[in-house]
Formats: structure tokens, sequence, C-alpha cells
């Protein structure tokens, strides 16, 4: 049974038709009335155009033949075509549904899963951070989260033309979003770069972070690993971490941001092969990437299980487990704990970078986006759980190794983590080149799902926008985008590049993407409001969001993400990378970075209002109200006309 659906200029109405749907011929009273937003359905769909008698005089007049005259489908003097059309929605779709749920995994499992949560879960009271976590992931994260899928797949759009659908002065937000975009592919590939380095240097039967006899090494460097009566002092430097600073970054070449110094070919050659495996996996959209995933999204998983097993069976495992897990209640008292989580949750699962509306926007219109969200949510927090046993059963290791406590094996934090705590136990371990290979293939695949997901939520915003120019040269301006981003990324790739990369991911992102989610979560839930956007997830999905999911969007979320704006604001530390101090010059550009993808949303609301015409009410009015409660239906790909008459009908019938 299909349904179809007549729109007109007054009124929406919904019938079901047979297998082969025929334009209705029912009177308009006898058609029960829908709301507009259970319109479309994003299929393959049948159109034709009717006249209702009642509201069109030219029917009531018989200048219009009814359905079934020799001419069906013309006015009696030929004005006004009315054709039968049969259109193939040109959007892509996802080849499975595995496609999707493996691609919103992937860009929602990155490598901030690896490092970040367990050194914020230790830091933040262990076991007893779970709490709060757990709670500002229900109430705050998977609602968010949800939000975003079911916008997506109801609009079929990108993050820029869909603020058209729900309230137009509100547009700057998808701008705002690939500008935001844009800097995270600047600095996050580099750091994938770095890993595919590591990776090419683990081909050795020896690791070359394994001792101090390197050309790369200093006086400074102790190796305590199968040596006795070795003293660790505050000025010792284990040879993982001198690999990494002197030969990886060569950071001691670079004075700081002042002088950054040369670009590392070997760092850029490796960042082309990143950029090269992206544009591959990009260029042809979903049906592409789709497939990339299954590779790129499970192998991880693989990796994290035989890392696992093979942490637990390390001496001094135990240590670490308990340090990463030992409850400190107090800490529940703190303000910081409860930032920490909020933000930690915000981050993982990523609402507001507009992939999620990008990947979901390719989705079946009656896909069960709430199922999506809930499994995919679920895997997402599992996965920070567990990476922590992989890293802390590590640390316990080290910790046994170096005679001292978990606490001072654990100061590492962020890229520090996993390119100088873990690949020197690594280098320690029984078959420590296997372990190394596939810890940095892990890392790379890491880093790939999450590139595609950002880059393609350009993409798609962009693509959307303006279709008239990049709808057929998809592979031009994919290639076009990866250059921008190689381009962009080479301060990155300099001596100094990892004082680039702390900045752009201290500044490039962190309060400007949360603002940004705040503004999207206002804009839906009370200027589009929550009962039209319950309706659109009842059209999707056939019953309506319940009472918690609307508290949530309303009120909860929103205040979820101010909260966490204001701690940032009020309580900003200083930015430190190793023993390099930022000085004030540099958060200064630091915060005009940030300003610079947030400036776009009031230029675009003071711009909607200028030129939008009417008094300053009618002009707010119009700004405020969606401007189509439908996708464009654009008359080239349907090979016809624009039907300009008043009070035509268009049935749609999926």
């Amino acid at each position: 049974m299909k349904k179809c659906f007549i729109f007109s200029t007054n009124r929406y109405f919904h019938v079901s038709s047979a297998a082969t749907p025929t334009p209705p011929t029912r009177p308009c009273h006898q058609i029960q009335e829908q709301r507009p937003s259970l319109l479309w359905s994003g299929s393959s769909v049948l159109l034709f155009t009717v006249r209702c008698p009642e509201h069109d005089p030219a029917v009531m007049a018989g200048t219009l033949p009814q359905h079934g005259s020799p001419k069906s489908g013309y006015s009696a003097n030929n004005a006004a075509a009315v054709p039968a059309i049969t259109q193939t929605d040109s959007r892509d779709k996802w080849s499975k549904k595995m496609d999707f749920l493996l691609s919103v995994i992937g860009f929602a499992v990155d490598l901030g899963n690896v490092w970040r949560f367990p050194y914020i879960c230790y830091q933040n009271g262990g076991g007893a951070f779970l709490i709060p976590y757990i709670l500002m992931a229900v109430f705050g994260g998977v609602p968010l989260f949800y939000m975003e899928l079911a916008l997506g797949q109801f609009h079929r759009t990108g993050a820029i033309s869909i603020w058209k659908h729900i309230c137009p002065i509100f547009k700057g937000i998808g701008y705002a979003i690939c500008v935001i975009a844009l800097y995270v592919s600047f600095y996050y590939n580099t750091i994938i770069a770095w890993a595919l380095f590591y990776f090419y240097s683990s081909f050795s039967s020896i690791l070359p972070w394994t001792n101090c006899d390197n050309v790369w090494n200093t006086p400074d460097c102790t190796n305590y690993f199968g040596v006795d009566n070795v003293t660790w002092t505050n000025s010792s430097r284990s040879p993982a971490e001198e690999f990494y600073t002197r030969n990886v970054l060569e950071l001691h070449k670079a004075s700081g941001l002042r002088d950054v110094g040369g670009v590392r070919w070997q760092l850029m050659l490796c960042l082309f092969l990143i950029f090269t495996i992206v544009y591959f996996s990009l260029w042809k959209g979903v049906r592409t990437s789709g497939k990339v995933v299954w590779v790129t999204a499970t192998l991880p998983y693989i990796v994290l299980f035989i890392l696992l097993i093979r942490g637990a069976t390390l001496p001094g495992a135990w240590r670490g487990v308990v340090f990463y897990l030992k409850p400190q209640w107090d800490k529940l008292l703190e303000t910081s704990v409860w930032v920490d989580a909020a933000a930690q949750i915000f981050f993982s699962l990523g609402p507001g970078f507009g992939v999620l509306l990008a990947l979901s926007s390719y989705n079946p219109f009656t896909n069960n986006c709430y199922r999506d969200a809930i499994v995919t949510s679920l895997v997402n927090c599992l996965t920070s759980f567990v990476s922590g046993f992989v890293i802390f059963t590590v640390l316990g290791y080290m910790a046994e190794m170096r005679k001292v406590e978990v606490e001072d094996v654990a100061k590492d934090k962020g890229p520090s983590l996993l390119f100088i705590t873990y690949p020197e136990a690594i280098a320690n371990m029984m078959g420590s080149t296997f372990f190394a290979i596939i810890f940095f293939v892990m890392m790379i695949t890491l880093g790939l799902d999450s590139t595609f997901g950002g880059l393609e939520a350009i993409i798609t915003a962009v693509l959307d926008e303006y279709p008239d120019y990049f709808s057929h040269r998809r592979e031009l301006f994919v290639l076009c985008l990866v250059v921008i981003c190689f381009l962009g990324s080479l301060s990155t790739l300099t001596n100094g590049g990892a004082y680039v990369v702390k900045l752009l991911e201290e500044f490039g992102v962190g309060c400007s993407i949360i603002a940004v989610g705040f503004l999207e979560a206002i804009a839906v839930s009370w200027f589009y409001g929550i009962k039209r956007f319950s309706n659109d997830v009842q059209a999707m999905l056939g019953q309506a969001p319940g009472l918690f999911w609307r508290v949530c969007w309303v009120a909860i979320s929103p205040a979820f993400l101010a909260y966490i704006i204001v701690s940032s604001l009020l309580k900003a530390p200083p930015l430190t990378l190793f023993d390099y101090k930022y000085p004030d010059w540099s958060i200064t550009v630091g915060y005009i970075i940030g300003f610079s993808s947030f400036m776009w949303i009031p230029i675009y609301m003071v711009y909607k209002l200028v030129w939008t015409p009417g008094s300053l009410k009618q002009r707010l009015a119009v700004c405020l109200r969606p401007e189509r409660t439908i996708p464009d239906i654009h008359a080239d790909t349907l090979n016809m006309a624009t039907v300009s008459q008043k009070d035509i009908n268009t049935s749609v019938c999926l």
C-alpha cells in the first residue's frame, strides 16, 4: 500500500492509494487534512498535479478537464500543463543500513576515546566519575545526538540549507560549522600523519624508541627497562619521549610559536598519503565511504580486544586497573568534575559538528533514527570505558617496571599518552613489533573515520546549498577541499607544529562548537518548535517522542551546553605543552581563531534582517518562520516546467 500526499498553496492532505497511484478524484472535503511536516519521504516518488474543485475557480468554471478526459492534464486553452511524472530521487543513499551505522560509530569513536576519557576518568575520581558521565550522557549528549539524526533524516539536506526549513535567521550556524570543520582538518589529520610515521618506523626488529643509542638521543635519555639500579630524576627522559619530541616532531629546532622552523618533509609525505586515502574514500559519496568504514570502523575493535588481552597478562596490570576505577567520592562535590563529564560526552558523541546531519540525510525517510541514536551512543560510551582498561593495564605495567606509583607514570595526557607512554610500554613487550604495528594501524583507522565524517559535513552542506554549481562536480569539489585542507595543515608540519596543533585544538573547536550546538538546540526547540519537531519525528517513526525527550530538548540539553560554555570561560587554565608556556599574544590569536568561525552567525542574522523587506516586525516574522516545509523539488531534475498557477495541488505518492 502506497501513501499519497496532496499539497497546495492552501491545504495539505493525505490519502491512501493502491499499488499504482492515480490522480485522486475525491472531493477535497473528503480527504483527511494533515500537517505539512508529513509530506516528504525522500524516497522515489510519483508526482502529478490535480485541481480541487472547491478551491479552484478554473475547475469549477469547466476550463480544466476532469480526470480521464482525452486530454487529461491540460486545460482547454492548453495554458497550463499538469503532467504525470515519475521521479527517482537523485540524492545518494546508503547501500546498506550497516554502512550508515559504521560511519556514525566511526565518526563518534575517535582518538579522544582512547586517550581523553581514561585520563579524565582517573583525574576526576576514577569509578566515581562514571556517575556524572552517565548523567550527562542521558540528559545532555544522547538527546542532542538523537535530535541531529532526526533533523538530517527528515529534511534530507546539509548543515547550511537545512536552516531554511527550520529557522532561516540561524543559517549562519551552517557556515560556522563548515569553518570549524576546516580548522579541525588542519590539525587532526596531522596527528594521523604522526601515527603513520610511527607505523612506518615500527617495521624493525628493534623498535627505534627502545633504547638511547640513536642519533637524536641526549644525555638525559634514561632507559629503565631491563636495567637494574637506574635512578629516575625530574630531568630524565625516556627513549620513547625523545623519539617523539626530537625525531618525529623535532621540537628542539623550534623556539615556540614565534619561530616554528621549517616543514618536516617526512611528515608532509605522510600527510599527503593520508589525504590521498581520504579523497578516494569520499570522492564518489556515501556509496564509497560506506564501504571503506567496514574496515576503518571495525578494525580498531579487533585491535583493542587484542591489546586488552595482552595488557591483562602483563605484570602490574592490576595496579593500573585499581588506579583507573578506584572511586574518590569527594570528587563529586567539585564543579570541575561535572564540567569535564559534560564536555567529554559532548565532544565524544559529536553533536553540533554537522556530521550527524550529513550522514543521516542519506537515510530512508522511515529509518528508525531513535534506535540508531541509542545503539551508537552506547557503543561510543562503552568503547571509551573499555579503552581505559587497555591504557591503564599498560600504565600499571610501566609503574611496576619503574618501581614507582601509577600516578607518576600517568602524568602524560593528550597525544603524549598515545605517542610516548603506550609505545614505550609496547617496546618492552614480547612481540613488540607486532603490537606496535597493530596499535598504530588502530590509531590511523580511528582518525580516518573522524576525518571522513568531518569533511563529509562540509561536502554535503556546500553541495546542498549550491547544487547548480557543484551537484555534478562532486569529484572536483572534494579535490579542491582536500587541497585546501592540506595547505592549511602545513603550519602543523613544521618543527614547532605541535604548538600549532595544540592552539587549534583548544581554540579552533573548543567553545565555538559548544556555542554552535547551544544555538542549534535553541533554534530547533524554541523557534522551530518542539511540537513541530515532534510531529516530524512521528512522521518518520510512526510515534511521537516521549515526554523525557521533549523536556531534554527544550530545557535540559540547552542548559547542559550553557553550563559548559560558562564554566569554560570562567575557568580557562593556562595553555602549556611540555615545558613551553603559551605567551599572552598567542592566547589572543586563539580567541580570534575561535571568533572567526562563530562570527558568521551574527553576520548572517544582520544580513538576513537587512535584506528582508518590510517593517522590523515583519522582517523578524519572516526570518523566524521556515521558508519551506518540504525540500526543494527542482524542475530541471524532473524534466518539467514550473507550474505557477495558484491553488494547484500536487500529489506525491510514496
